[in-house]
C-alpha cells in the first residue's frame, strides 16, 4: 500500500530531539513516534505512535491501531505488522472495557483487561488510546514491563493498583511513566468523577477546577495518576503534559468521535543481555 518496509527501531539510541515534557522524539521512514525520556534500563524499550505514517483512510488517517473503531481491517492489520516490523516484538493486544483488570500479556490471545505485563522478552505490553491516559511500568532491574488503560474510570477503578499488584515488585523499584492524554485545560467533567476520586483521597480535590459551563469542571488525569502512586508508594514518575485533545499528531476522541487509536508499548528487548 505504498509504505517502505520499516527498519527495526533502535529505542535508546536515535533520538531527534530531547524534549522538555519526559518524552524524545525518533523517525524510522514516515513514522513520526515518541520515546520516553526516562532512566528506565537499557533492555527496557518503550515507545508512542502518533497518527503518522500508515495508510487508514480519513477519519482514520494515517496510523490507526485501533481495530474496534470502525476502520478497514487491513489497514489496522498492515499498520500493526509495520509497528512490530519496526519494533521488533510481538505487541500483546487487549480488549479494553474500562476495568480494574490487569492480566499476563499474551500475543497470542486478544484477552479482555486494561492492563498487562510481562517477565518475558520480545513481548510488548500494549495498549490503545485516544484521550485515556497511557501508563507505562517496568522495574529497575528490566526484569518487568506492564501497560495501562487509564481513563477516569479505570483510574477511579483502580487500574494502577492492579497493575502493580500483578507486577509484584516493590514500589521503590518502579518506574512509571506517564503518556499523551487529554490535558487539563480540555477534560471537561461532572462533578461526579470528582466525588469518584475524592471519596478515596481526599488531595485529588485539588486535580479539579471549575471549568467554563456551570456545574463543569476541568479534571487532571496526569495530577491523579500520580496521587494514585505516590498512595501506593511509587516516587518514581516521569512523562505527563502531552494532551491529545490539542495536538493534532494525536488522535482525540473529545476532538473527533470517529477517530482511530494511539499504542503505547513497553518491552524487554532480547537483543540487550542482562
Amino acid at each position: 500500500m505504498g509504505i517502505t518496509p520499516a527498519r527495526r527501531l533502535r529505542l535508546a539510541a536515535d533520538p531527534v530531539a530531547a524534549g522538555s515534557r519526559g518524552v524524545r522524539r525518533v523517525n524510522v521512514w514516515s513514522q513520526d513516534w515518541i520515546v520516553p525520556d526516562w532512566p528506565a534500563p537499557a533492555r527496557i524499550k518503550a515507545c508512542v505512535t502518533t497518527r503518522l505514517g500508515g495508510v487508514s483512510q480519513a477519519p482514520f488517517d494515517t496510523f490507526n491501531l485501533g481495530d474496534h473503531v470502525g476502520d478497514d481491517p487491513l489497514a489496522v492489520a498492515r499498520n500493526r505488522q509495520v509497528l512490530a516490523d519496526a519494533l521488533g516484538c510481538r505487541p500483546a493486544w487487549m480488549s479494553q472495557i474500562h476495568s480494574s483488570i490487569a492480566v499476563e500479556a499474551d500475543p497470542e490471545r486478544v484477552l479482555e483487561a486494561d492492563a498487562c505485563w510481562t517477565a518475558r522478552d520480545g513481548i510488548a505490553c500494549a495498549v490503545l488510546t485516544a484521550d485515556c491516559l497511557p501508563v507505562l511500568f517496568c522495574d529497575r532491574d528490566g526484569t518487568r514491563v506492564a501497560a495501562a488503560h487509564a481513563g477516569w474510570r479505570g483510574l477511579a477503578g483502580g487500574i494502577l493498583e492492579a497493575t502493580m499488584d500483578a507486577l509484584a515488585v516493590p514500589a521503590d523499584q518502579l518506574l512509571v511513566w506517564l503518556g499523551p492524554a487529554i490535558g487539563p485545560a480540555a477534560f471537561e467533567v461532572g462533578p461526579e468523577v470528582r466525588e469518584a476520586f475524592v471519596a478515596q483521597h481526599p488531595e485529588a480535590a485539588d486535580a479539579f477546577v471549575p471549568g467554563a459551563n456551570a456545574g463543569r469542571l476541568l479534571g487532571d488525569l496526569y495530577a491523579l495518576a500520580r496521587i494514585r502512586l505516590a498512595a501506593r508508594g511509587v516516587a518514581a514518575v516521569y512523562g505527563g503534559g502531552l494532551c491529545t485533545f490539542s495536538e493534532a499528531r494525536f488522535y482525540s476522541y473529545r476532538r473527533a468521535p470517529r477517530t482511530g487509536r494511539l499504542a503505547s508499548l513497553v518491552w524487554i528487548d532480547p537483543s540487550d543481555g542482562r
